[in-house]
């Protein structure tokens, strides 16, 4: 039986995690080992997610916890290499583009342990972004790439990789956002009022007071036009309190489970967010999305989702809004494989002799 280890860190790894364990739960020539770096980890970041996507506890659970990306990464690095020193795995399976995704990576193949990298070949070409480090470098160390777009076999192949390696598996985070959708399908939108949802993570966004000033200005603006729901992440509430700064009439929502903040986000008029995860289920949802971004790493969903980025800066997002409202991308189409059997042409491939 080949043994996997699935890596997850954070929030947007349990997503596209959950529905490839509970596939791999049904095989008989694979088994799972889920190992959690704790990049992110509180209750409501974590536990609960795993609760709400039907995810086993993990065998391994490494508590790394915060501190700078170099202090963070080298702390996985050394307790993921005892991981696999103890499992002795066949194939180590990464996903996205969090510090723990790069950290475990270079583990394996330090290792000499196959690696597979889900949502490979995502480029935003913008370096200031950790993200996009952590992308590259897992991209230029992996032996099998899954990817959920096409822009990500352009980028693969343009880099030097083999296209034997490339496979199209469509989009896991889709997976679970059915999964989501199906367990809620019986719950009523608690309020007939139109409101629109906000989420803001990223540092170029939230660490810059000024940045985070003018993007506060321009939504707490269209709050007064669209009643605006703000899940706030735990490095934008400190930002928010640390600074005194005001948000207007916005209404601020602790983090949320998984499932209620699907729930919030499926019934709501527009989303504003930073997030990329989050630009793929309002394409599926056909929810308009304000990214307040220079760049995505996913044009899909501005090419054919409900996408549109915006640069984060006062005035611009406001007008932005104003001038396209809730229309939605008029040559929209569904990407292909974002139909939520992503994790089933996953576990067919791993089952291919010449794969592993």
């Amino acid at each position: 039986m080949k043994k996997i280890v699935v890596v997850v860190g954070a929030r947007p790894n349990f997503m596209k995690a959950a529905p490839l364990l509970r596939e791999l739960k049904n095989e008989k020539n694979l088994s799972s080992i889920l190992v959690h770096t704790g990049q992110h980890y509180d209750k409501k970041m974590s536990d609960v997610f795993f609760e709400d996507l039907g995810i086993k506890k993990p065998e391994y659970m490494l508590n790394t916890g915060s501190g700078s990306h170099s202090f963070q990464t080298g702390k996985i690095m050394e307790q993921f290499e005892n991981v696999c020193n103890e499992v002795n795995p066949d194939l180590v399976i990464v996903f996205g583009d969090i510090n723990s995704t790069m950290a475990c990576s270079i583990v394996a193949k330090k290792m000499h342990i196959t690696l597979a990298h889900v949502e490979a070949g995502l480029r935003s070409n913008d370096r200031d972004m950790p993200e996009e480090i952590n992308r590259l470098v897992t991209d230029a160390i992996s032996d099998i790439f899954f990817i959920t777009e096409d822009s990500a076999e352009k980028n693969l192949l343009n880099e030097g990789h083999d296209n034997s390696k490339i496979h199209m598996v469509g989009n896991l985070m889709i997976d679970s956002l059915y999964f989501g959708l199906s367990k809620i399908s019986n719950t009523s939108k608690e309020s007939s009022e139109d409101y629109g949802l906000i989420t803001l993570h990223r540092p170029s966004n939230v660490d810059d007071i000024q940045k985070l000033k003018d993007i506060l200005h321009d939504l707490s603006l269209i709050s007064k036009k669209l009643k605006l729901y703000f899940a706030m992440h735990p490095r934008t509430k400190k930002q928010i309190t640390k600074n005194n700064l005001e948000i207007g009439n916005i209404e601020l929502l602790e983090s949320l489970p998984y499932l209620k903040f699907l729930e919030l986000m499926k019934n709501a008029k527009a989303v504003f967010t930073d997030s990329g995860g989050i630009q793929e289920e309002c394409t599926v949802l056909k929810i308009p999305c304000y990214t307040l971004r220079y760049n995505t790493e996913r044009p899909i969903t501005v090419t054919s989702g409900t996408n549109r980025l915006v640069n984060p800066e006062k005035n611009i997002i406001y007008n932005t809004f104003i001038e396209n409202q809730f229309d939605i991308n008029p040559n929209y189409s569904l990407p292909l494989g974002w139909d939520g059997k992503s994790s089933k042409r996953i576990v067919e491939l791993l089952n291919k002799k010449e794969l592993l």
